[in-house]
């Protein structure tokens, strides 16, 4: 056992791009004043994207996921809250956005910040607890300190979830949730906030979101039950609600009003809508895929961007209201990541029921597989390149043309709990794959068949990960039951069984294949001798949660893991130390990958993520 200390001089990784969007965060889409950059969030950390060039910045600075995001009305500023775990303070952050800096840390709010608002000339900054705090704050953007706080809302109704300031006053902002709309005062010398509620008559709705007209004469509100109402700030009073027939499925989950008059809807079924008060009958509408949660104007409104729970960001020219799709990515936790043979121009990840491929340099989507209601595993390309080989939580793998998507074969049943790993030979006739009942399997397959060659029984529980030798006369297997196995794929016979109290969730050959390196849930990086299955040394791989990727350079110098701590580490192979660390993603990583040519590190992870970072050692 080797207890190797943390060197001091750990260099950090640059983080090249990030492929992701959080869409389930509520108007977390934002076109800044510029008109040149949008603003979002994913996981812990907010993006500023440049919509011409995609160069991004990063904020970093939340310890948990970020739950709303907004920017002044200047451009000076942008703040996020986030949410955090019951009974702590959660953080808003308050940054310059020049500098894409932090300028201050505002906690009073426990367990979530539910939204956030400017005031029209930067001086205030409203925000909304969630349900287990309910109070509303406003601060001075000025002192960066509280000036008062109050429940924002009464004893018998249910919590405010949105937060709109004025267009032109500094002192009056709008609260709306379950039940409840709150026109608020500002009496600033006195230091209090004075709210009235809004009289809806007979009505109960539930807020989803909210706008507010330039001129400050009306302000509305999205319900859950697919109506809006339009209320005057003025005298508290409801001016009038619609559609009567045909309301928005899902609700309305966005809204945003037009300068020229005229509102854009955007509904929970994904249907976006340009209508008007009073009757609120869709005059120009178009279909987008998922939820929307968020509408921004690009300057006036001649154009705007749309973003959806499935992750997509669409821009809209609003004259002739046709979509463009200008950013996708995943939206559910990626499951693995992979790179064709020699070459680091494109790689394809998959996540829950799709596979998609990306091209590296320009973050783009080449190509999405779907399989419906199905949970993709693990990926695979084969080694000429004419196909992509998946694992299927259905017991299937499947076999895909990269270029078109198209479906060229299924081998059925392959496993009883569903395949959980799979790899194949370098001369494209054998799939070896891994079920969830412990089963490893070995197929031939050709242009069209493709035959069970046989059945190693030995694993107790899933197999986690597999990697076959360069000559193809061996692999290794890892699985949760805490063996990996070393196979003869000749004789296809086992030759060696590594045991340790842990669960194998990846294992690495050597290049030179002498020894493998392995790590799991015990955080430990283990190197074994593959002629005897010895312990050559054991490292401590991280301070706390399993380690779920690892992959090792062609050169056999430097190898990179990364966990459920959410760093991504280069090891020196011969050394055993970390010469660098990379700290950006939220969510635990799955699965890690070098690029061919050592270009690029590629890491994804649960909260959806894809990140490039620049490789740090040369080829």
């Amino acid at each position: 056992m080797e207890n190797i200390s943390p060197k001091a001089e750990v260099a950090e990784l640059e983080l090249q791009a990030v492929i992701g969007f959080n869409g389930h965060v509520p108007t977390g889409l934002k076109c800044h004043p510029d008109q040149e950059h949008l603003i979002y969030p994913l996981g812990c950390t907010v993006l500023i994207q440049a919509i011409n060039t995609n160069e991004q910045n990063f904020l970093h600075g939340h310890g948990n996921n970020i739950s709303c995001v907004t920017v002044s009305k200047s451009g000076a500023y942008i703040a996020s809250g986030q949410v955090t775990f019951m009974g702590f303070k959660a953080d808003i952050i308050l940054w310059d956005y020049k500098k894409r800096e932090l300028i201050a840390r505002l906690s009073l709010h426990k367990g979530k910040i539910e939204d956030l608002a400017f005031s029209p000339n930067d001086l205030y900054l409203v925000s909304l607890g969630g349900p287990d705090d309910g109070s509303v704050v406003v601060w001075s953007i000025a002192k960066k300190d509280a000036i008062c706080g109050s429940p924002a809302a009464g004893l018998n109704v249910g919590n405010a979830t949105t937060v709109i300031f004025s267009g032109c006053f500094d002192e009056m902002f709008v609260t709306a949730g379950n039940g409840t709309i709150r026109v608020w005062e500002l009496d600033l010398p006195n230091r209090k906030i004075r709210p009235t509620e809004c009289q809806t008559g007979q009505m109960k709705r539930i807020v989803m979101s909210i706008t507010m007209a330039n001129d400050d004469n009306f302000f509305y509100l999205g319900t859950t039950t697919g109506d809006i109402l339009k209320m005057n700030p003025k005298t508290k009073l409801l001016a009038d609600t619609g559609p009567t027939k045909d309301k928005f499925s899902l609700g309305v989950s966005a809204i945003k009003c037009l300068k020229m008059g005229g509102l854009l809807v955007g509904s929970g079924a994904g249907l976006l809508v340009f209508c008007k008060s009073p009757s609120y009958k869709p005059i120009k509408k178009i279909q987008l895929q998922g939820g929307i949660t968020s509408i921004t104007l690009r300057g006036e409104g001649h154009q705007f961007f749309v973003g959806t729970e499935e992750s997509h960001i669409y821009r809209v020219n609003f004259t002739d209201f046709k979509e463009t799709l200008i950013g996708t990515c995943h939206f559910e936790a990626v499951q693995d990541i992979v790179f064709p043979f020699g070459t680091a121009e494109l790689f394809a990840t998959c996540a829950k029921k799709d596979i998609r491929v990306w091209h590296t340099l320009s973050n783009r989507e080449l190509l999405r597989i779907t399989v419906p209601n199905m949970t993709c595993h693990c990926i695979e390309f084969m080694r000429d390149g004419k196909s992509i080989i998946s694992a299927w939580d259905d017991g299937k793998i499947r076999a895909f043309a990269p270029e078109t998507g198209r479906l060229m074969y299924v081998i059925n049943n392959a496993h009883r709990i569903g395949v959980t790993a799979i790899a194949t030979t370098s001369d494209c006739k054998r799939v070896i794959s891994g079920g969830g009942e412990g089963e490893v399997r070995v197929w031939q397959v050709g242009c069209q068949t493709q035959k069970l060659e046989e059945a190693l029984k030995e694993h107790q529980s899933s197999v986690s990960c597999i990697r076959v030798k360069k000559n193809n006369d061996g692999c290794v297997t890892a699985s949760t039951d805490g063996t990996c196995i070393i196979w003869d794929l000749v004789r296809l016979k086992r030759n060696q069984m590594i045991l340790a109290n842990t669960l194998f969730q990846c294992v690495c050959y050597h290049p030179e294949e002498f020894q493998i390196i392995t790590s799991g849930t015990d955080r430990k990086i283990a190197y074994w001798e593959v002629f005897d299955g010895s312990v050559i040394r054991e490292l401590e791989g991280s301070l706390s949660g399993s380690i779920n990727g690892m992959d090792i350079s062609l050169e056999g110098v430097h190898f990179v893991t990364g966990g459920n701590d959410h760093m991504v580490k280069v090891w020196d192979y011969n050394e055993g130390e970390v010469t660098h660390v990379g700290v950006g993603h939220s969510g635990n990583i799955r699965r890690l990958r070098i690029s061919p040519g050592n270009q690029y590190i590629i890491s994804v992870s649960a909260d959806g993520a894809i990140l490039r970072w620049k490789c740090p050692f040369a080829s």
